[in-house]
């Protein structure tokens, strides 16, 4: 068998260190404790991009398979609110995972994404971050539907109200009050507890 000249360097190496470890071994008096350089190797926790994900990009029950047609036909203009919900089957543009469920702004449209506005709090400040985001890990939002709805009814009084010639309605949201009271009717009965016997409900049960 040839073996090349390093490998038989890193033998030769290998058992002159082997050798003067058991020399240093035997040179030791019976006792005399072994004054080493011991290094403890401790995995740490994984701080990648995707570290603790498993289940935040995880896609629902009975969502998993092939994306449908209808979000790729969506029509996004700048200006629409936007939920960033990653899809984890598609790899690429994959927002950063602080941003996963918040709210945003569209502020761009590419050709296979949009650009999102967001905000966020570092330090105490409110920052507007930036960044483009692929279009299978948006979704229209719906933060807005109820105040689209009470504008269009506010509107509509307002119009009524122009029409009939009368004054503008108050058209403020109010807190809910108290709940309204009411009068109890009718012959009211006391009702006490009855001491339990014992002997009663035996001769019950025989009968």
């Amino acid at each position: 068998v040839q073996t090349s000249r390093r490998s038989r360097w890193v033998s030769g190496r290998a058992a002159q260190r082997k050798q003067c470890a058991v020399a240093e071994l035997l040179r030791r008096k019976p006792g005399e404790l072994l004054l080493q350089e011991v290094k403890v190797v401790v995995m740490g926790a994984g701080q990648g991009l995707r570290a603790k994900t498993r289940d935040l990009f995880s896609r629902g029950f009975r969502q998993k398979g092939v994306i449908p047609p209808s979000v790729y036909l969506r029509t996004l203009k700048i200006g629409d609110y936007v939920d960033i919900k990653v899809n984890s089957s598609i790899h690429k543009g994959f927002p950063y995972k602080y941003y996963q469920g918040k709210t945003g702004v569209v502020w761009n449209v590419t050709k296979r994404a949009v650009g999102v506005e967001v905000n966020k709090i570092v330090r105490g400040i409110q920052l507007k971050k930036r960044f483009h985001v692929r279009i299978e890990h948006i979704q229209p939002s719906r933060c807005r539907e109820a105040f689209l709805k009470r504008r269009a009814e506010n509107d509509a009084k307002r119009a009524e109200a122009k029409k009939k010639g009368e004054p503008v309605p108050f058209m403020k949201r109010q807190p809910a009050g108290p709940r309204d009271g009411f009068e109890v009717s009718g012959a009211l009965e006391t009702v006490t507890a009855i001491p339990y016997d014992i002997e009663k409900e035996v001769a019950k049960k025989e009968r």
